[in-house]
This record gives C-alpha cells, sequence and structure tokens, in this order.
C-alpha cells in the first residue's frame, strides 16, 4: 500500500511539473511573438521618419538649386559688365646674397665677421696630436669637441675636478676653441678658484673677438662669470663693469639687471661707511 501511494505522488510530482514546463514554453512564445510585434513597429515608425526626413531634403535642394541658378544668372550678367579679361602670365626672379651669419648684410661689420670666421677654421685646424704625453690616448680621445663634451657631463654631475681634467686636455689638444676656457671658468667658479676662473674668462673673451653676433652668447657668459669672481673677491667696481658690459649684449636680461643693482648698492654702502 505504501509502495502504491508513493508511485501515486511521484506521477502526480511528474505531471504538475509537466503542466509548469508547458506553462513556461507557452509564455516564452507570447513574450518572442510580442517582441517580434514591438519590432516590426518600431522599424515601421522609422521607415515613416526616414521618408519625411528625405522628403523635406529633396524640397530643400530644389529651392537652393532654383536659388542658385537665379545667383548664378546674376553673378554671369556682372561678369560680362565688369571685369577685366585676365593678365598675361609672367615671372619675377630674386636673388639673395649668400650670408653666414644671420643679420642682414646693411646691418653687418662684414670685415668683422670674416675675421671670426677665419679664427674659428683656424681653431679648426689648430689640433696639437703630436704632443709626446698625448701619444697613448684612444682616438676619440685626442679629439677637443669629444673632451668638451664628457667635461660638460662631468660638470653637470658636480664632478668638477674631473671636468678640469677634461677641459685642460682639450686645450693642450686645441687651444683656439673659447668654450674650452668659459666651460673651465665655470668650474673654477664652483671650487672657488676665484683667479682662475678670470684668467679664463679673459682668456674667452679675448678668443671672442671680433664681437659679433655669432659669439654674443659666449661673451654674455665669460662677462657675467669674470664680474662674479670680481665680486666674490671684493673687488665690485670690476664685478661692476663686467655685469654692464653683459647688459650692453642684452640689455632686457632681468637677472643680470637684478644682479648689476644689488652690485651697485654694494658699492654705494662700502662708499658711504668709508
Amino acid at each position: 500500500m505504501k509502495e502504491n501511494e508513493r508511485l501515486k505522488a511521484t506521477k502526480e510530482l511528474e505531471a504538475w511539473k509537466e503542466c509548469q514546463r508547458k506553462a513556461e514554453e507557452q509564455t516564452r512564445i507570447q513574450r518572442e511573438e510580442k517582441f517580434c510585434e514591438q519590432g516590426k513597429q518600431v522599424g515601421e515608425e522609422r521607415n515613416k521618419l526616414k521618408h519625411k526626413s528625405l522628403t523635406r531634403i529633396a524640397a530643400s535642394r530644389n529651392l537652393a538649386t532654383k536659388g542658385r541658378n537665379s545667383e548664378n544668372i546674376f553673378l554671369e550678367k556682372l561678369k560680362e559688365d565688369s571685369i577685366p579679361g585676365p593678365r598675361s602670365v609672367g615671372s619675377i626672379k630674386i636673388s639673395f646674397t649668400p650670408r653666414v651669419f644671420p643679420t642682414a648684410l646693411r646691418e653687418s661689420q662684414v670685415a668683422a665677421e670674416e675675421e671670426w670666421l677665419h679664427k674659428q677654421a683656424e681653431a679648426r685646424r689648430a689640433l696639437n696630436t703630436d704632443i709626446p704625453e698625448l701619444s697613448d690616448l684612444k682616438e676619440e680621445e685626442k679629439n677637443p669637441e669629444w673632451l668638451k663634451d664628457k667635461g660638460n657631463k662631468l660638470f653637470a654631475k658636480e664632478n668638477y675636478l674631473a671636468a678640469i681634467n677634461a677641459y685642460n686636455l682639450a686645450i693642450r689638444l686645441n687651444n683656439k676653441i673659447p668654450l674650452l676656457y668659459l666651460n673651465r671658468a665655470a668650474c673654477h667658479l664652483k671650487l672657488k678658484n676665484l683667479h682662475k676662473a678670470i684668467e679664463d674668462s679673459s682668456k674667452a673673451l679675448e678668443l671672442l673677438t671680433p664681437p659679433v653676433a655669432d659669439n654674443a652668447s659666449g661673451r654674455m657668459k665669460a662677462y657675467i662669470r669674470r664680474g662674479t669672481a670680481f665680486c666674490q673677491l671684493e673687488l665690485y667696481i670690476e664685478g661692476l663693469q663686467d655685469y654692464e658690459a653683459a647688459l650692453k649684449i642684452d640689455p632686457s636680461n632681468k637677472i643680470v639687471q637684478n644682479d648689476a643693482e644689488k652690485i651697485r648698492k654694494i658699492i654705494q654702502g662700502t662708499e658711504l661707511k668709508s
């Protein structure tokens, strides 16, 4: 009897599950049909809107075409009445004077610039590779430009003594390059070798002659470095003279202007005390 009851209950459960599955399947089919109907309605609405838009655009184009046609007729009439015939074809030839320096020829001192170019060429040729002490160096180490770049990198790393050694060797190879003395002066300033900084700055200024636009930046650095060394030695009058010389090269430099004004105040205070 228990087994019969169990079988009966199982059958009823299976029948109920089958009814539930059919109901869910029917609900799903109805939902899909509803979605399809909605999709068709949306598609129809879109087609109607598209048709209306195309109709408007076509109407606008027709109006614009009519307007352009009338405007073109008016413009053609104006052209016929007022526009002259085309000019004949021609060509203009312009020749420029070749220049090494960026300044115009009318503003340049040709003799001074030619002298500067000659000195630069001489400096490139003057290579003292026959010095016995330099015979064991590598090939790149006999190049003053390579040594200058190496000294600049050492200076950036604040290894000023090593940078001075690189500049020293470069100067022994070629003592006509002003930037070597200028950079070595910067190292001496950092190490408080003030007299050597003055000596190197003066040598750089000697090589940076004649004063032309191409060496203006180097001359300004040389004056400032020498002026700084003079001021640190408390030779303020000499320092002010160098700063004023730098300002003549670049009068708009605010930093140099402020430093020169500070030096003037120091000189005035010293005179008042004395």
